[in-house]
């Protein structure tokens, strides 16, 4: 039993002493890691806004008179002109109104001459008096009521004329039609509610985007303070992005932004036109509309690969210090411009960002740089 502890003992031995006299490994590379440099240069900068679709013109097609639909002139979706009869109300009546008003018209017309020849005879005898002065005023009153009688009835003539004509509903402006919301044998009235059809004029279209008040102060603060320039306004163009995903093939035009602030959404309203040659763009239909807001002269482009968040969520950037040591910075960016982050603070021009070999980086460590792929 002595004997196995003591080979044991002397096998322990001979272990310590081989391991006392094998050299250390040697010390672990610095990690190797790629950076681009950073500089300055003019940066369009655009902001995706959700917008709505309205027609350039729109009009209710309404009746003006009562009467019931006797016939539908167009078809619906269909394109109609200006002054195209859409529906023919029922005009009897108000053909034996215009019949009416004819008749009335020619009876006082016909009681000028018999009144006025009376007031000429009485002018003659009262000269003679053979009649009285107040007998030749009067007949001279009941003369010019006949006159007066007789543009009354003018006017009665032109209303019933008017109504007839009101019996053919006609397009008050061109463009497509929609669905009609009634049908022939439908009583209208003057003044109802709701609409026969509506028009909409679709060659051209607005787009009406909605953009927080703040943000819009802020651009303007950029602007006045010269870091950001406003686009001159031919090149003050729109994308539109559909709500399938696609971008609509044709660039609208901006046209204004509204002088008032809605109190409800804290929101202000910026228009633009777009052509609609396929009338694809259907009045009502949201989008979401690329805006050029203008141009930052002196714009800071930083390659998304290189900016990452701490565990605050905070936006963080690794960058080359003295002696290749890691310095982290806390980083502010403002939107992203195709594979880079436009960085308002926390990097400045000629700082070397990591953008290669950041897994299991950590500040204050030595790395090996070198330019990074590409850059």
């Amino acid at each position: 039993m002595r004997s196995m502890q003591g080979a044991v003992v002397w096998v322990a031995c001979c272990l310590a002493l081989v391991a006392c006299g094998k050299p250390p490994p040697p010390p672990m590379p610095p990690p190797s890691v790629g950076f681009v440099v950073l500089k300055t240069e003019p940066v369009t900068l655009t902001t995706e806004l959700p917008g709505r679709v309205s027609a350039l013109e729109s009009s209710d097609v309404r009746p003006q008179i009562n009467g019931v639909i006797r016939k539908r002139d167009f078809v619906e979706g269909s394109l109609v002109q200006a002054g195209q009869v859409l529906y023919e109300i029922e005009d009897a009546p108000y053909r034996a109104a215009l019949l009416t008003a004819q008749g009335q018209l020619a009876q006082a017309e016909a009681n000028i001459r018999s009144t006025q020849l009376q007031a000429d005879r009485y002018k003659q005898l009262v000269a003679i008096n053979g009649v009285s002065k107040q007998d030749a005023d009067n007949a001279e009153a009941a003369a010019e009521q006949a006159r007066a009688t007789v543009v009354i009835q003018r006017g009665a003539l032109k209303t019933a004329q008017v109504n007839l004509d009101f019996t053919r509903i006609r397009a008050p402006i061109s463009g497509r039609i929609g669905r009609s919301l009634i049908t022939p044998g439908g009583l209208v009235q003057s003044g109802q509610a709701n609409a026969l059809a509506t028009i909409q004029q679709m060659g051209e279209v607005y787009v009406d985007i909605t953009q927080s008040a703040s943000d819009l102060l802020n651009l303007r603060a950029a602007m006045s303070g010269g870091d950001i320039t406003q686009p001159a306004p031919d090149s003050a163009r729109v994308q539109l992005v559909l709500p399938n995903g696609e971008t609509y093939p044709l660039e609208g035009v901006l046209k204004f932004a509204d002088v008032t602030v809605d109190p409800t959404s804290g929101a202000v309203i910026l228009r633009a036109t777009f052509p609609n040659p396929s009338a694809s763009l259907l009045p009502g239909l949201y989008v979401s509309a690329r805006v050029i807001e203008g141009v930052r002269q002196q714009g800071l482009l930083a390659p998304q690969a290189g900016i990452s968040h701490n565990e605050r969520g905070e936006p963080t950037a690794l960058v080359l210090g003295a002696g290749n040591v890691i310095v982290q910075r806390k980083v502010t960016t403002q939107q992203s411009i195709g594979p880079n982050w436009v960085v308002t603070s926390g990097l400045n021009p000629g700082d070397k960002l990591i953008v290669d070999g950041l897994l299991n980086l950590n500040p204050g460590a030595k790395v090996n740089a070198h330019p990074a792929a590409g850059s």
